[in-house]
């Protein structure tokens, strides 16, 4: 990986970060933070971390934000209140704080420094770590971005407290995949789980830390092995993007539309790759059991199907998906015909 990132864990992290801040050539101090982490994350983050003259700006929570607009609101409050190129930003919040602060702190100047501070399981195991930052285009996601490693992540389960039951199953969904990709035992102990607690799950979020961060220093740049982080996400960021451009319907949390998009997958592969059936079926129990099953209409799955197109891993026109030869053994930039397409959802939906 060209930039290494620490990684803190616990509370000692969030101690030491002001004296890290007294010893560099900090000039100020900003946190960023959405309606959510304003409200019951800020106030806890400034008594532990004893952070002094800092300065907050707040952004919409959620998925919908997550785009050029909202960066130029950042771009704009950072420069009226006087950021300069040795200023740091810190990004308090879920997966949307984290990749969209890290893009503005990207482009900021040519360059600033940041740190992410994780509040959501899927931050955590997924977002905050491997060096992607990026906003959405329209509703098709994560489309302008740059590779860049924070100065630091810190890790606190205790955040995991202030956060619905819903969400907690969405990172739980990123942690399944880690498992599927890269190790069997790792899925077979986690599909065990039947109460979705901070207590049953904190143990295990550093082993998913741990598989990507493995995953993402093999190839940083996702020219190759990295692809397979991307497992269940072809399906499932056209399924997230459908439900976000159709402000009618309610909106999915990503780990919602890339549980849906795994099993879906799960089946291609069965047909592409010689999964076995079982498995396919296993991975379809296994998130029904955590997550509602959904209905789509023939128009939605054709909508679905054409937003494919606009994935960031194909090329020269064809849709890549990555997909499992067997547990723990995926096959990356594997051409689907529409057909299967298809009867995906029919297994989905069966």
């Amino acid at each position: 990986m060209k930039n290494k990132v620490k990684i803190s864990f616990g509370t000692t992290g969030l101690f030491d970060l002001s004296k890290e801040f007294l010893k560099s050539k900090t000039s100020s101090v900003f946190i960023l933070v959405d309606s959510n982490t304003n409200k019951f994350c800020l106030s806890n983050f400034i008594s532990k971390t004893k952070i002094k003259n800092y300065q907050v700006i707040e952004m919409h929570a959620g998925e919908e934000y997550k785009n050029i607009k909202t960066c130029e609101m950042v771009w704009h409050k950072l420069t009226e209140k006087g950021a300069d190129r040795n200023s740091i930003l810190i990004n308090l919040g879920g997966g949307v704080v984290c990749d969209l602060g890290g893009f503005v702190a990207c482009t900021f100047k040519r360059g600033i420094d940041f740190y992410n501070i994780p509040t959501t399981l899927l931050s955590m195991v997924d977002a905050s770590v491997g060096g992607k930052t990026g906003i959405d285009l329209g509703s098709l996601k994560n489309q302008i971005g740059i590779f860049k490693e924070p100065k630091e992540v810190i890790i606190d389960s205790n955040w995991l407290k202030t956060l619905p039951q819903e969400e907690i199953r969405s990172g739980f969904a990123e942690m399944l995949k880690h498992g599927l990709i890269a190790s069997a035992s790792y899925w077979c102990k986690l599909k065990k789980i039947n109460l979705l607690s901070i207590s049953n799950l904190s143990k295990h979020i550093k082993p998913s830390i741990s598989i990507k961060k493995r995953i993402v220093s093999k190839d940083y740049k996702e020219k190759n092995l990295r692809k397979i982080l991307n497992f269940g996400h072809t399906f499932g960021h056209a399924i997230e993007s459908y439900f976000l451009e159709h402000k009618d319907k309610k909106k999915l949390l990503h780990g919602e539309a890339i549980s849906i998009g795994m099993i879906l997958e799960a089946y291609i592969s069965t047909q592409v790759c010689r999964f076995p059936f079982d498995s396919a079926l296993d991975i379809k129990k296994t998130f029904n059991k955590y997550f509602p099953k959904m209905m789509f209409k023939s128009e939605e799955k054709q909508s679905i199907i054409s937003l494919l197109s606009h994935d960031k891993k194909n090329d020269r026109g064809k849709i890549n998906f990555v997909l499992l030869e067997d547990i723990s053994k995926p096959i990356i930039d594997v051409n689907v015909g529409e057909r299967l397409l298809n009867n995906a959802f029919d297994f989905y939906e069966s």
